[in-house]
């Protein structure tokens, strides 16, 4: 697991010239990144959330493209420091 030390958020990788995007989150994907937060395996998440495992990555994989970030760990990062989980 990669714990992010630098203070700087990572930036939208579709923000032009450096500049950060407003990013928004679903309350789905918000619930998705509260699960993995607690350290769940995908199993016990898709369990919870009634889904399979491939959904779960799937989804895991849209949430992070949508926010603009290369890992679930940096979207938890984000949202934490955001005060949503």
């Amino acid at each position: 697991m990669t714990v992010l030390h630098n203070e700087t958020l990572p930036r939208a990788r579709w923000a032009p010239h450096g500049e950060t995007r407003h990013r928004e989150i679903s309350h789905d994907d918000l619930q998705l990144l509260r699960l993995l937060a607690t350290g769940l395996p995908v199993e016990s998440v898709a369990r919870r959330l009634d889904l399979s495992e491939r959904t779960v990555r799937r989804r895991t994989r849209a949430a992070c493209d949508r926010l603009g970030f290369g890992t679930a760990m940096e979207a938890i990062v984000w949202a934490a420091r955001r005060g949503l989980l």
